[in-house]
């Protein structure tokens, strides 16, 4: 399994999108506070539709009980980030993997870019500098989840 989490999302209509790609893929979302909207917030769950109530949500008080959280469930922190090191394609993913995403307005700290396991960024053209968090996260869940063959109706790798 590979689990989401948004650190500190600050745009309700993509952590809404990015629940409703965990509800269709089985994926765990975590939402590291503080958010910059209540989670209750209408456009939060105009964009998850009617996939919120299937979402497995996990909310941590902050950064440091979401790590705590992580490191006792042995779980590696893939982060994403414009700054990555390495790219996406490049990266073996393994089962029980966190990709973590930074907020739309900052992405980041650079504390947590340094404590994660491993810092990738999506490769793409040298003129732009991001894409939606929500596009990201598709795009990094789909890749890992197909390295793991843990996609809905996927044979798992080898099969």
């Amino acid at each position: 399994m590979i689990d989401l989490a948004l650190y500190q999302p600050d745009i309700a209509q993509n952590a809404g999108a990015i629940l409703r790609l965990g509800a269709c893929f089985g994926t765990p979302v975590h939402v590291i506070h503080p958010a910059g909207f209540a989670l209750s917030d209408r456009h939060l769950k105009r964009a998850g539709m009617d996939y919120l109530q299937i979402a497995a949500l996990t909310e941590h008080d902050d950064f440091s009980a979401f790590e705590a959280w992580r490191v006792s469930s042995g779980k590696r922190l893939v982060a994403l980030s414009s700054k990555g090191i390495a790219t996406l394609p490049g990266f073996a993913f393994r089962p029980g993997d966190v990709l973590l995403f930074g907020r739309e307005s900052s992405g980041l700290p650079d504390w947590v870019r340094e404590g994660a396991d491993a810092l990738l960024r999506l490769p793409m053209r040298r003129e732009t500098r991001s894409l939606n968090v929500a596009s990201a996260a598709s795009i990094a869940a789909f890749e890992a989840l197909r390295q793991v063959g843990a996609l809905p109706g996927q044979a798992a790798p080898g099969n």
